[in-house]
């Protein structure tokens, strides 16, 4: 039989049409947009790529040249296939800073081969064309190529490189468009969805091993979300009465801008003090140390979510949520899992690209974390997490935040529950821990770290599930959501124990329950979030819809319409506790004062108290009865944008160190 040779013309068209193939395929099963402008970019660096692998591949023999060719197009496909894999366990993509999570990546392990047997249609279609490639190997032919041949080949990449280059100018330079988020912004997942898998790919590698410094927009219509913000407090100096509302003012510290300016050579630091100058900050308002002098217990609660909250089988937690401050327009952002929503709630951060390796290191200054500012009002502060306390080196970011007292399974908690089935009890941890802090002479700030709520969610294999399966055992849901429930029963009954044994001790009145989730309950598909949810949710924005617990026994109930979400939870908590912090440093702000809010996703999508804004499509969408002029999604965007770049900063430059010295 007459060997087909791939060479010339003939390997060009394959390879693109595989390439081709692939990002179509990818899109189809993650549900990206097929038709856009996007296609151009993903067409015009297919062609780009097809002609450097036309390259490199064809200056052996036929057997060498194979070789190397099943190789590229083997490594490319598993670049294709790992971005697949982590998108359908995480709802996130892939990057190389994720490498700095590889203890979580490796718990996942046997999830994820299971996710594998899940998807393995959708990993079939993606290796069809490597599989073909094996099949018909012996009628595969690629001759070496001449020098002439070689220079062609290199001069048409270089064309098309410039023609690609060329056509991210077609759809101008607004924020998240496709040159400015190839130039000024770093967002892996719109890269994605923008510019393909393999580009995107490119794009990660480049910037982790040269760094990139991106762009931030400092205007002085963009600096804040509400350029009236001022306008309630300027109007009650105009009323002369005895009702006179009391006058409020920011939560700053003493930092001088122009002298940091000054006297700075380096160029992002000088760019970080100049954006921090003009940053106006929260200013107090009424519930301003409300809860000053009280106890904090603040949590944060594995795969908590707003589904998980039902009166007849999670009593307390509706309780809870229904009661002290209601916060109505809540969201928990999914990023980076875990870690990135512990990061979030305990520093006001967001959680952008870069973040982990700095994090977990607790090599920053931290002047404003939570166990150093409750010690220097001379609260006692513990931390407690039901898994092991090396994981994710939780030891050491916590120890950074000023947790003297952290114990977890494997350096002490072990002695006092049972750390030998998965998940962990946080009923056990309740009954182990509560007796290092109440009774003492101090007031008290205690973290919990929970677990009982992570998934798989089956019967079989969820200890927590199991234990409250008879619970649920009534409900009409399919077994992943009704799982869920069951484990999210035993968070439920450790706040209750806990209230009971704070009641008992005589501190309830006196204590506050801080409680949010890490993020939503990603081991359940979205039809399965959707089994439990109230009202169809989509998967970027309102699949993180959540609660934020914040209560006391004695209060009355304060309901909160405003958004926030995971790095707003920081500042309001020390606006009620009375801490003395500066709103400026920290990107999140109090829900409570009345600086608009917003909540910001992981591909930069948001949404704020006029509406939602999708990333991925561009699209807005105003809050019925809100209309917004033209350049309000604009200006959020830059907002947003440089929100989310400034706390890449602060963690790249441990900027807490360099303005506050400590």
């Amino acid at each position: 039989m007459k060997k087909y040779k791939l060479k010339n013309l003939n390997l060009f068209v394959f390879t693109l049409l595989v390439l081709v193939y692939l990002e179509i395929v990818f899109r189809l099963l993650t549900k990206g947009a097929l038709f856009s402008i996007s296609l151009l970019y993903v067409f015009l660096y297919s062609v780009f790529v097809t002609l450097l692998v036309c390259f490199f591949v064809t200056w052996g023999s036929n057997r060498v040249n194979k070789g190397i060719y099943y190789i590229t197009i083997f490594v490319i496909t598993c670049i294709f296939v790992l971005q697949l894999c982590i998108f359908k366990i995480f709802g996130f993509y892939f990057d190389l800073s994720l490498l700095s999570a590889t203890d979580q990546v490796m718990s996942f392990m046997g999830d994820g081969l299971k996710l594998i047997f899940k998807n393995l249609l959708g990993i079939l279609f993606l290796f069809l064309p490597f599989i073909g490639l094996l099949v018909f190997h012996k009628k595969l032919v690629i001759d070496k190529q001449g020098g002439k041949e070689h220079i062609g080949i290199l001069a048409g990449s270089i064309f098309v490189y410039i023609l690609f280059i060329g056509s991210l100018y077609l759809n101008g330079n607004t924020i998240n468009s496709a040159r400015d988020l190839y130039f000024n912004i770093s967002n892996n997942e719109l890269n994605i969805r923008k510019f393909g898998v393999l580009d995107a790919f490119r794009i990660d590698i480049k910037r982790t091993i040269f760094g990139f410094e991106g762009k931030l927009n400092i205007t002085d219509d963009d600096i804040d979300q509400d350029v009236d913000k001022d306008t309630d407090q300027d109007d009650t100096d105009e009323v002369d009465n005895e009702d006179k509302e009391p006058e409020y003012g920011y939560h700053h510290l003493d930092i001088d801008f122009d002298s940091l300016i000054a006297n700075e050579s380096n160029s992002t630091i000088r760019m970080m003090h100049e954006y921090f100058k003009q940053e106006n900050g929260t200013l107090e308002n009424e519930y301003t140390n409300y809860f000053k002098g009280k106890n904090l217990i603040l949590f944060m609660a594995e795969s908590f979510n707003e589904i998980a909250v039902r009166e007849d089988v999670t009593p307390t937690l509706y309780q809870l949520v229904n009661s002290g401050f209601k916060f109505n327009n809540f969201y928990t952002p999914t990023i980076s899992s875990t870690i990135g929503g512990e990061f979030q709630e305990l520093t006001g951060l967001v959680a952008t690209s870069g973040f982990l390796s700095s994090w977990k290191s607790g090599g920053n200054a931290y002047p404003f974390g939570i166990a150093t500012v409750f010690q220097e009002l001379g609260y006692n502060t513990y931390a407690y997490h039901n898994h092991t306390y090396t994981f994710q080196s939780r030891n050491k970011y916590l120890a950074s935040l000023g947790f003297e007292h952290f114990l977890g399974c494997r350096n002490g908690l072990e002695r006092r529950m049972n750390c030998n089935k998965w998940p962990e009890s946080d009923v056990e941890m309740i009954e182990a821990t509560v007796s290092d802090y109440l009774g003492k002479d101090k007031p008290f700030m205690v973290y919990y770290a929970t677990v009982s709520g992570h998934g798989d969610y089956t019967f079989g294999s969820n200890a927590m599930s199991l234990k409250h399966r008879d619970d649920v055992a009534g409900l009409n849901y399919s077994e992943k959501p009704l799982a869920y429930l069951a484990a999210q029963i035993e968070l439920d009954q450790a706040l209750a124990l806990l209230i009971e044994k704070l009641d008992e001790a005589g501190e309830l009145k006196d204590t506050v329950i801080a409680l949010v989730g890490d993020h939503y309950p990603y081991y359940l598909s979205l039809d399965e979030v959707n089994e439990l949810a109230s009202y169809e949710k989509d998967s970027v924005v309102e699949i993180n819809r959540s609660n934020f617990i914040l209560w006391n026994s004695e209060m009355e109930t304060v309901s909160v319409d405003k958004v926030g979400s995971q790095i707003d939870v920081l500042p309001t908590i020390y606006n009620l506790f009375g801490v003395e912090y500066d709103s400026r440093l920290i990107i999140g702000k109090d829900i409570l004062s009345t600086e608009p809010g917003v909540a910001i996703f992981g591909n930069s999508s948001w949404v704020s108290d006029q509406g939602t804004y999708y990333a991925s499509s561009g699209k807005f969408v105003s809050r019925d009865g809100i209309s917004v002029d033209s350049d309000y999604v604009r200006k959020m965007n830059n907002v947003v944008s440089n929100k989310i770049l400034i706390s890449r900063y602060i963690m790249q430059n441990d900027y807490y160190r360099k303005v506050l010295g400590k």
